[in-house]
């Protein structure tokens, strides 16, 4: 999390690991006086609960403040916010409606969130040229998921021509950024050059860290996979579980 108040004290990122309440108060005081970037990070700390009670209402509120004048992370947090009924009713076409102002402002999640919102139809009409548009945008941003995303793209022909290169160089960039996606395809990318070894360290993190739904697919995947050190890998973290 970004916090403004940092901006203009270096020793605010002590104070937040030192005193969370003091330095939420600090925050606090900033919003209120209308900086839009301590309104963003106020709206964090509401939504993680640091430095106070967690409240995804007021979250909500700080974030809707700071979108307003402009700040593009909290236009993506108003964005989530709308799409996962934190603090309020879900509502994704207005979702889709701040996740694309967050894109256009410059917001590497805004472009991903915005696309994934094209490419699923979710809150706006299904686009997959203009999503991968914003995935291209987020993916050149630096944005780790979006480049796995990406590479699928370009791995299947979808919106442009298949290129299992430039797939592979999507996948290995996303995997180095720390996306499970990414480091999947990459072992998959790994396995496929004869790499065991190293498709299994990658798995392993990937198993110990990933969500728990997207593990069990994964352990599923490799239980079936022709090679006996995956099918192994499988088991033994699905023992050890």
């Amino acid at each position: 999390m970004t916090h403004a108040s940092a901006k203009n004290n270096d020793d605010f990122p002590q104070l937040l690991r030192r005193d969370p309440s003091r330095a939420f108060g600090m925050v606090q005081v900033q919003a209120l006086s209308g900086d839009r970037a301590s309104q963003l990070a106020l709206g964090q700390m509401f939504l993680e609960g640091i430095g106070c009670e967690r409240d995804a209402a007021e979250a909500r509120y700080w974030f809707q403040h700071a979108a307003h004048q402009g700040e593009s992370l909290a236009m993506n947090m108003l964005g989530r916010c709308l799409e996962n009924g934190w603090g309020g009713v879900v509502d994704h076409a207005l979702a889709a409606v701040w996740y694309r102002e967050s894109a256009e402002h410059g917001s590497e999640w805004g472009m991903y969130n915005y696309a994934h919102a094209l490419a699923n139809g979710r809150g706006v009409s299904a686009d997959r040229a203009a999503a991968f548009h914003w995935f291209t945008r987020a993916a050149e941003a630096g944005h780790g998921r979006a480049m796995h995303f990406l590479g699928q793209y370009h791995e299947h022909g979808w919106e442009t021509e298949p290129n299992a290169e430039r797939a592979r160089e999507l996948y290995r960039r996303s995997a180095e950024k720390g996306d499970y996606r990414g480091q999947c395809s990459w072992a998959s990318v790994l396995t496929e050059q004869g790499r065991i070894e190293e498709a299994c360290d990658l798995l392993r993190h990937v198993l110990a860290t990933a969500p728990a739904y997207f593990v069990e697919a994964l352990r599923e995947e490799l239980r079936h996979s022709q090679h006996a050190e995956l099918r192994t890998l499988a088991a033994t973290t699905s023992t050890s579980a």
